[in-house]
């Protein structure tokens, strides 16, 4: 039988991001649990999918057209959630991602990467490539915490950050991407001790490598068949599988949940399958 968590009822969440996989995957369950979910997506029509099927099961949700680097575009959607809902409690930034000029081709770097018109070596990365990934990931999570913590100093709250198995262990191909979720953590435990007084609680959940719209041609075939990069992955992934969205549900309901996480700020919680505890031999 599925645990209710009843002190989460007409509590108000917001997720950024909230139009993809696994943060839509988040949002529907924390409307089962009875919360009032705000949407954010910069694609509203993705917000939207995701704010409709939660009304149509019953629950309580919008959908926001929100630029999670565009401090109006936020300030726009906190009216909006203030003038429908009337508080926040929770805050997950889950808008992120990569992009190709902070990612190389090659895992590693060989000379006649330079002789390769199609390859992007580490020299052919850009500052632009790096900026954008950086304004996403980081800027894009510090915006809506300075936002929507506002509302929940009366209330107390919890935000929750997206870091990623990468922040610890930097993947190959994507130096500024892993770079990104590094400063999430750093920011994660900085902001925790900086609001502990208040009674907001700050943590971040770090994925391990799951399927989703971002990632799904580099970890599979047109055929649905696993790429050689995503067959490396679950060979050092201890449980021999990706994960799945509802594989995160259980740590988001623990973290919100303040009678079963009140003293439990500052830290990331690795949802990885074994992947960071397996040495590879």
């Amino acid at each position: 039988m599925e645990t209710k968590h009843s002190n989460l009822k007409n509590k108000v969440a917001v997720i950024t991001g909230g139009g993809g996989v696994l943060c839509g995957s988040m949002a529907k369950k924390l409307a089962n649990q009875g919360m009032k979910v705000a949407v954010l997506n910069r694609t509203l029509q993705k917000a939207q999918a995701v704010s409709n099927e939660i009304v149509e099961n019953g629950g309580e949700a919008i959908a926001i057209s929100c630029d999670v680097t565009d401090r109006s575009s936020v300030e726009e959607a906190d009216r909006i959630v203030m003038e429908k809902f009337g508080q926040v409690n929770v805050l997950i930034n889950g808008a992120g991602g990569n992009h190709p000029k902070g990612s190389t081709t090659n895992e590693v770097f060989r000379k006649e990467d330079q002789l390769d018109n199609e390859a992007v070596s580490f020299f052919d990365l850009t500052t632009e490539g790096f900026d954008y990934v950086f304004q996403l990931n980081m800027i894009g999570s510090l915006i809506p915490s300075q936002i929507f913590s506002k509302r929940m100093l009366e209330n107390q709250g919890t935000i929750i950050n997206i870091s990623s198995m990468s922040a610890p262990s930097p993947m190959t191909k994507v130096p500024a991407y892993s770079a990104a979720k590094a400063a999430i953590n750093n920011f994660t435990q900085w902001l925790a001790v900086h609001f502990a007084g208040t009674g907001i609680r700050v943590n971040a959940i770090a994925p391990g490598f799951f399927l989703t719209e971002q990632n799904r041609k580099l970890l599979t075939n047109e055929d649905g068949s696993y790429t050689p990069r995503s067959q490396k992955i679950i060979d050092h992934t201890p449980m021999e599988r990706l994960g799945k969205p509802e594989d995160l549900h259980g740590t988001v309901l623990w973290l919100i949940d303040e009678e079963y996480s009140q003293f439990v700020t500052g830290i990331c919680v690795p949802v990885d399958g074994g992947f960071m505890a397996y040495s590879g031999v």
